[in-house]
C-alpha cells in the first residue's frame, strides 16, 4: 500500500503537466501482451494518450533499460527484474499488480494428470519443453518447482534440469511464425511432448489449438509467479498516467478477465 501511495503522490505531483498526445513507452513481460494490450486500448480510450509497447522476456527487457534503452513503464513476470532497476535507481518503487502460476501444456495424446505429471516429465521418453531461467522469470518459476520435486523424488531436480529443453526466452531462442503461440508451436512440431508456462499461456495456446490439453500443477510443485511494475526514472506524467492506470480498478478487471490474479481489484 506504502508503494501505491507514492505512485500515487507522484502521479499528482505531475499530472497537471500531462499532454494528451503523450505516447507511453511500455516495456512488458510476454505473457501479458494480449492483457496489457486491452489495458492500454482502455487507457487511450479514457485518456487519448496512446501506449507503444515492447514485450519479451523480462530479464532481457530489463538488460535493455539498464542499458540505456528508451522506456518508461516496466511491467514485469516477477519482482526481481523491476526491483534490480530500483536498487540501481534507475526506477521508482516496485509495485506488485498481478499474480500468475505454473501449468503444463500437453501434446493430446500424452497420457498425463495431475496426480502422474512428475512422473511423466522425469520419463525419458518425454520431451519437456521450459523458458530459459535469468532471462525469462517464467523458466525461474519452473526451476523453482524443479527444486520442490526433489522432496518428493530425491534426484528428481537434478534430472529435470538435465533433461529440460529451454526452448524459449533466451536471447537466440527461436520465433515462432506469426500469429502463432510459441507453446503449441513447439509442441504441434515435435520439440516438446509437454511444456510448463504459465497458466494464462497455456490457455491462450489451447484456444488456438484446442486439441492440446491442460494439466495443473499439483500443490505440492506449484509456484507462484508475482509480477512487478515500476517508472522508469525521468518519465513523462503520462507514464505515471498509465503505471496508475494499470493498478485502477478498470486496469486490474481486465487482468482478470485475462486470467491474471489482481491483486488490487476492490
Amino acid at each position: 500500500m506504502r508503494i501505491v501511495l507514492s505512485l500515487t503522490l507522484a502521479l499528482c505531483m505531475t499530472a497537471s503537466m500531462a499532454h494528451a498526445d503523450d505516447t507511453v513507452l511500455l516495456h512488458a513481460a510476454g505473457s501479458l501482451r494480449s492483457a496489457l494490450t486491452d489495458v492500454a486500448g482502455a487507457f487511450k480510450t479514457a485518456t487519448g494518450t496512446a501506449v507503444q509497447a515492447k514485450f519479451g522476456p523480462s530479464g532481457l527487457l530489463k538488460d535493455e533499460i539498464a542499458g540505456g534503452a528508451k522506456a518508461e513503464v516496466f511491467a514485469s513476470a516477477d519482482m526481481g527484474n523491476p526491483q534490480a532497476l530500483a536498487t540501481a535507481k534507475r526506477s521508482g518503487p516496485v509495485v506488485l499488480f498481478a499474480r500468475n502460476e505454473l501449468c503444463a501444456l500437453a501434446r493430446p495424446e500424452l497420457a498425463v494428470t495431475s496426480e502422474t505429471l512428475l512422473d511423466v516429465m522425469l520419463d525419458p521418453n518425454v520431451k519437456l519443453g521450459t523458458s530459459t531461467p535469468r532471462a525469462d522469470p517464467s523458466g525461474d518459476y519452473t526451476f523453482a518447482m524443479f527444486r520442490k520435486a526433489e522432496a518428493l523424488k530425491p534426484g528428481a531436480q537434478a534430472a529435470l534440469e538435465k533433461k529440460a529443453l529451454q526452448l524459449m526466452g533466451g536471447a537466440s531462442s527461436a520465433a515462432p511464425p506469426p500469429g502463432k503461440l510459441v507453446y503449441s508451436w513447439h509442441i504441434e512440431e515435435g520439440r516438446a511432448d509437454i511444456f510448463l508456462a504459465y497458466c494464462t499461456a497455456t490457455r491462450e495456446a489451447q484456444r488456438q489449438s484446442p486439441g492440446l490439453k491442460i494439466v495443473a500443477v499439483p500443490r505440492a510443485l506449484a509456484v507462484g509467479a508475482d509480477y512487478g511494475l515500476t517508472v522508469i526514472d525521468g518519465a513523462p506524467p503520462a507514464a505515471y498516467r498509465f503505471a496508475m492506470f494499470i493498478l485502477s480498478a478498470e486496469g486490474q478487471r481486465i487482468l482478470a478477465g485475462h486470467g491474471f490474479g489482481a491483486p488490487n481489484l476492490p
